[in-house]
């Protein structure tokens, strides 16, 4: 199993590309760890190196993915978090402590911390909804990544219409949140809610509208049409 992890580090070096590498860092304010590959080459890996594992049990999976995650590096988080995906149908409602641990132990910027939830902890959540009273929890973390997941997660339920009361619950305990990536999260998690509950949202919004950070808002009419834009957007 180590010597996959070690095969893969050294195919992302090989595709490491530095214009790459410097390209990506003007997306981010924190300082990331990346060799420089691009994005559809990274998937590429990911999915030639998980047709050697995919008949492994569950658990050592996750082992392996654990140690990409240790890396720090983004382009092998973005492997296990392709990985752990692919797991869905396995999923198993002791699988959130293992997700919940990625969070808060190795997640350092918002690309890897929207690749893992968008898809992994999404998936687990709409099979298990149960768990989005952790998500809850999760909003009231000191760690900012953890409750930028906490509304991410929900992202492609949202657009399915799903957990709404969940999602004005989630959005109402990071309302005043200062960090704007923590903004950011839960406003995209509103605008992907308002494409089943259009006026839902748009009501949510404008109850909300003069004490609402300006960037949450933006992000949450972002679909909606003009004159609802504008209604929002007036003081």
């Amino acid at each position: 199993m180590k010597d996959i992890v070690s095969r893969i580090r050294k195919e992302l070096k090989e595709n490491s590309d530095e214009k790459t590498r410097e390209s990506g860092k003007r997306f981010f304010k924190e300082e990331i760890k990346a060799y420089g590959v691009k994005t559809s080459l990274v998937r590429g890996i990911g999915k030639k190196y998980f047709r050697e594992i995919k008949n492994f049990n569950k658990n050592e999976i996750f082992e392996l993915c654990e140690k990409l995650w240790q890396s720090g590096y983004m382009e092998e988080s973005f492997i296990a978090c392709y990985w752990s995906y692919n797991l869905r149908k396995k999923y198993e409602p002791g699988d959130f402590d293992v997700f919940e641990r990625w969070v808060f132990t190795y997640v350092s910027n918002w690309a890897s911390c929207d690749t893992l939830c968008n898809h992994t902890i999404g998936e687990f959540v709409e099979k298990y909804p149960e768990y989005i009273s952790n998500l809850k929890k999760w909003a009231l973390s000191e760690n900012r990544w953890a409750r930028r997941a906490s509304a991410v997660t929900l992202i492609i339920p949202a657009r399915k219409g799903l957990f709404l009361e969940e999602i004005f619950k989630i959005a109402d305990l990071l309302y005043s949140d200062e960090d704007d990536l923590v903004q950011k999260g839960y406003g995209w998690m509103l605008k992907a809610a308002s494409d089943a509950h259009e006026q839902d949202v748009f009501d949510y919004v404008m109850k909300n509208k003069n004490t609402m950070p300006r960037t949450a808002l933006r992000y949450a009419i972002e679909k909606m049409p003009a004159d609802m834009k504008k209604k929002a957007m007036e003081k």
